[in-house]
């Protein structure tokens, strides 16, 4: 087996069904070698996809994500992904090619210090040397993406270790003693044999290792008992769970379960939006800020006291806080909780048992809620200026969502929009970038989404600033054969930026887009655009991009949206 083959055969073994990739000669062997075992290459357009496919796929999968990319340059495009991944907290591989040991640090093609590059970035960085070691450090590299806080780790892997013994001999140009003349080239040619001899010792009979699991880490008793006595005391409690009580989606059913026999009013952010369905009645997503600056115990499960609660300050300096975390980081960031479950937040949360139910103090959310979402609905009545109104084009994509979407965020002010009326319909339904805010996550996004759930429907929603980064992608959806639907919000602007940059500074530069005709773009790769321009047309266009997704053709639909104030003041820091 070469190095390529090696590889292989431990993603195999450890549950990889797809490698996402950009092609290079640095990294073909990895390409080859997983095909021949089975596992589906998917290569993209832009190697940064590659590695949001990858944090797609562990997202929703529960195995690793892995990516393959080729040295130097290919490796430096994913930095963008990788950090994206890093502050998400998936556990991505990613498979760098590199230079051949021999000719590290002497000018050769694309040979940069790339460990520099990536330790930043992931939780482990490092390079293999030796044939050998490529099966026992890409298992560790599994075991470390998975284990503690999960997270992305980058595994160096120079060409001539990759390759077939007797190739890397051609490439090296190794002689026989025969051949040499001169001093200066049988001293050479010693060097090289010795140097391959040390990369290929004791590389005949790899030894791979059974399926690594780490168990996730559950709180001590200590701190469950503490939590449990605030609990039993609280009036007024509330529930927030975020991406990271996500992290295990086999545990997705025991953290449904927590939450009902907790009976807590709960708030649903990131990845676990969908988590309790559309109409469960512990579930709220308007009016959060006032309930925590009401709530009197606030349970933060897998979420941190970032800008997202106004670094700690949107919950009540009365209010006692329990903290869920895999994280001490995250559990203390900002606001030091009165209780810290250490470990898996799904498990922290079943470990809580049973509490009682708080009537009135549901209804007083609810109240809000109700009289929130008819705002809203009025708000999608209102006129159409210059474009179809935005939170309509939010309505109408949630009316033609069938119960088994998948839906992509990737966008600022119309994603964000969407994201107060669109509802996705069950657990693991919503993938967005999370904390980074990172623009050109959809594509990826959605090539690892289709993937992993090939019967659902995939929706990208798009601003048509985001859908810049990756609109070449829709080649790679309709040369996979992976037909999701992609909408963009199209108000020539990149909006959430200019709603509050003309007010303050009084000058709209750099924010000004053209209202593009996107869905032209997307048929030369042989995909299907729709043009939107007037409200009543939404309905039918929904309509004719499912049928055409149903038959396994790409879809977009461009819809020319107007401007809206319903995000004014939303500006994050």
């Amino acid at each position: 087996m070469n190095g390529g083959d090696r590889i292989g055969e431990v993603l195999a073994r450890q549950g990889v069904r797809f490698l996402f990739t950009l092609c290079g000669g640095h990294i073909s062997p990895i390409l080859v070698g997983a095909k021949a075992r089975g596992i589906r290459v998917v290569d993209v357009r832009n190697e940064a996809n590659a590695v949001f496919a990858a944090d797609a796929m562990a997202r929703l999968s529960g195995t690793v994500g892995v990516a393959a990319v080729t040295a130097g340059p290919g490796l430096s495009n994913t930095i963008t992904a990788v950090k994206n991944a890093q502050l998400a907290q998936s556990p991505v591989i990613i498979l760098g090619g590199a230079t051949a040991t021999v000719l590290r640090g002497r000018g050769s093609l694309q040979d940069i210090d790339q460990l520099a590059l990536m330790r930043p970035h992931v939780k482990w960085a490092t390079s293999v040397g030796m044939v050998r070691d490529l099966v026992p450090v890409l298992e560790k590299a599994i075991r470390t993406a998975k284990e503690g806080v999960p997270g992305p780790v980058f595994v160096e892997c120079p060409v001539d270790l990759l390759y077939p013994e007797s190739l890397v001999k051609e490439f090296y140009g190794a002689k026989s003693t025969s051949d040499i003349k001169s001093p200066v080239e049988l001293a050479i040619q010693g060097y090289l044999r010795l140097h391959l001899k040390k990369v290929f010792a004791f590389s005949e009979t790899p030894t791979f290792s059974a399926s690594v699991r780490p168990k996730a880490p559950e709180p001590d008793s200590t701190s469950l008992k503490a939590a449990r006595a605030l609990i039993a005391k609280a009036e007024r409690p509330v529930l927030l769970v975020g991406s990271q009580a996500l992290v295990e989606p086999d545990h997705v059913d025991t953290l449904r379960g927590a939450i009902d026999s907790l009976q807590i009013p709960t708030f649903l952010s990131g990845m676990a939006r969908g988590l309790l369905g559309t109409n469960h009645p512990l579930w709220f997503r308007h009016k959060r800020t006032e309930a925590l600056r009401e709530a009197d115990l606030v349970l933060l499960a897998g979420v941190p006291a970032d800008f997202r609660l106004n670094y700690g300050r949107a919950i009540t300096g009365k209010a006692k806080v329990v903290a869920l975390n895999r994280s001490s980081d995250d559990a203390n960031l900002n606001r030091r909780p009165t209780v810290f479950l250490e470990g898996d937040a799904a498990l922290g949360l079943a470990s809580l048992g049973r509490g009682h139910a708080h009537p009135s103090w549901v209804e007083t959310l609810r109240h809000r809620e109700r009289a929130r979402d008819e705002a809203i609905a009025l708000e999608g009545k209102g006129g159409d200026n210059g474009g179809v109104n935005p939170v309509a084009v939010a309505q109408a994509i949630d009316r033609a969502l069938a119960d088994d979407s998948v839906l992509v965020a990737d966008g600022g002010d119309f994603v964000g929009t969407a994201s107060y009326v669109v509802r996705p319909r069950s657990p693991l339904s919503w993938l967005d970038p999370g904390v980074f805010g990172t623009l050109g996550v959809g594509a990826g996004f959605a090539l690892g989404a289709k993937l992993h759930r090939p019967a659902s429907e995939v929706w990208i929603l798009y601003g048509d600033g985001s859908f810049g980064y990756t609109l070449n992608e829709y080649d790679s959806y309709v040369r996979h054969g992976l037909p999701v639907i992609g909408v963009v919000g199209n108000d020539a602007s990149w909006q959430q930026i200019a709603r509050d940059q003309v007010p303050l500074l009084g000058d709209a530069v750099g924010t000004e887009l053209a209202k593009s005709d996107y869905h032209l773009v997307v048929e030369g790769f042989g995909a299907k655009g729709i043009l939107v321009r007037e409200r009543s047309e939404l309905d039918g266009a929904m309509a004719e991009a499912k049928a055409y997704a149903a038959k396994g053709v790409p879809v977009l639909i461009n819809v020319h949206i107007a401007t809206s104030e319903f995000r004014k003041g939303s500006l994050s820091m």
